[in-house]
């Protein structure tokens, strides 16, 4: 890996010399969030590691079902173990990440006027009969009965209840429009065959927003900016991403679109045309069109995976449930809908898929589970004396840039040497991993700093370090 990687010696400044600096203090890890002085370490983190290619197949049962880039990666590190088929333990790194996403997500939401609700997933059945989705929905909705042999489905889209909720609301005014409603909890499919591991399974993250304005023209208004922040999400993640026209499927209404991430393993087959700004998802067009329907221009196919979606509904479940707001005349009037969903598992999954190389995962790095590793030098090694330097940076890093507090991890198992460690936090796919090396016993002290996304090596000072870090944008 190291042959890759662009190395440099970057312009270093005046650091504290070793042995002005204090005893290394033993390495401690706590749950929750590190108080200060304490740190986190990876020898107590639950990452069970299956770093063997045959160990991870088995995880599958199938070595056919492992066809996928992030599946792979994250069954090797240990973000995600299998269940059962579709479903998967998320573990430590995974959560932290989803964690993060969540709160990038709750940004974007909030600063259009989202307000977040938390809607039950059990749905009684008289809803989605009442849309005719119980029967168009098919097997792949999640059905049971309780005791009192009433039915049920584990929701895997919630325009009904949200509706129904809406309707209840007798005194909704005009005043009190649009209302953006939304939220990110599980959901159920019954996939007829779950695959490629958090891109496709049967229970998972997402995002739905439901939305409630006075009139179509006020709908359109609300449609373009809640894609705009979708925009906005994916280009704060680094995502490249293609916005196209699609179908609006069961859930229905007159207008849709995707966001994909183009990638060779996406199920969605998509064209482009590069003279116009015109996209779509191939089920939109006929299959023998080959030229742009909006300026004739030939058009481009490729594949993607699709992570959000949008839906203009107009009044098709306001007029069911009979959701309606007092306008401005005083008279009643049923409100217009969409409704907006994000994957955000799938984003998880995804991101992983377009953004690591074959060997090593890469996050984005505002939603990266760790900002950064510290790997201290091997027990009874020529530099061990360098483990005090690297302890007194963990602790600056704590004191001088305290947003980062929580987000800097101590590799400890020091009986491996740094180029096991560091070929470890290469799959993990931190950020920064900062090394002590040979060149921290000089004077002044360096240390290696590779910086995973970049592909860089560093050679920095302690304040040299820090001040790299400074740059660092945490959620």
């Amino acid at each position: 890996m190291e042959g890759l990687l662009i190395r440099f010696r970057a312009q270093s400044v005046l650091a504290t010399c070793s042995h002005q600096l204090s005893g290394y203090v033993p390495l401690r890890s706590h749950h929750g969030a590190p108080k200060r002085g304490q740190r986190l370490v990876l020898s107590r983190l639950f990452q069970p590691q299956n770093l063997r290619e045959d160990q991870v197949l088995s995880l599958e049962g199938k070595s056919g079902d492992l066809t996928c880039k992030s599946q792979r990666l994250m069954l090797q590190v240990g973000l995600i173990h299998p269940a059962s088929p579709g479903c998967y333990h998320l573990l430590p790194y995974t959560v932290r990440a989803l964690e993060k996403l969540v709160r990038v997500i709750d940004q974007e939401m909030l600063a259009i006027g989202g307000q977040k609700v938390n809607m039950p997933s059990l749905t009684p059945a008289e809803l989605w009969r009442a849309t005719g989705r119980w029967d168009l929905m098919g097997k792949e909705l999640l059905r049971l009965r309780d005791r009192h042999d009433k039915e049920y489905c584990l929701g895997p889209t919630h325009e009904e209840a949200v509706t129904a909720l809406v309707a209840t609301q007798k005194t909704l005014s005009y005043k009190q429009l649009p209302l953006l409603l939304y939220q990110v909890t599980r959901k159920f499919r019954d996939e007829p065959r779950p695959r490629f591991g958090l891109l496709r399974g049967r229970e998972f993250y997402m995002k739905d927003m439901y939305t409630f304005d006075s009139s179509p023209e006020a709908a359109q208004q609300t449609y373009s900016l809640v894609c705009d922040a979708y925009c906005s999400l994916f280009d704060r993640l680094g995502l490249q991403f293609v916005k196209v026209q699609a179908d609006v499927g069961s859930i229905g209404g007159t207008m849709s679109h995707e966001f994909q991430l183009p990638v060779d393993v996406g199920e969605d087959r998509l064209v482009v045309c590069s003279s116009c700004s015109f996209s779509a998802n191939m089920e939109t067009l006929g299959m023998s069109q080959m030229n742009c329907p909006v300026c004739q221009g030939p058009l481009t196919e490729t594949k993607g995976i699709e992570v959000g979606h949008t839906f203009y509904l107009g009044t098709k479940y306001s007029s069911i449930f009979n959701a309606q707001f007092t306008d401005v005349h005083g008279k009643a009037a049923l409100a217009e809908m969409g409704c907006y969903g994000l994957g955000v598992t799938r984003i998880l999954a995804a991101a992983i898929e377009v953004l690591s190389t074959e060997d090593g995962i890469r996050w984005p790095s505002l939603i990266a589970p760790y900002q950064a590793c510290l790997i201290p030098p091997k027990k009874g090694s020529k530099e061990a004396a360098a483990a005090e330097l690297l302890g007194h940076l963990h602790d600056h890093i704590s004191e001088a840039l305290p947003q980062l507090r929580g987000e800097v991890l101590v590799d400890d198992r020091t009986h491996l040497t740094i180029g096991n460690r560091l070929k470890d936090a290469g799959k993990l796919g931190y950020p920064f991993v900062i090394i002590a090396g040979k060149r921290a016993l000089e004077d002044p002290a360096h240390l290696e700093v590779w910086c995973q996304n970049t592909g860089e090596v560093l050679f920095l000072t302690k304040e040299g370090v820090l001040e790299l870090l400074t740059q660092v944008q945490v959620v």
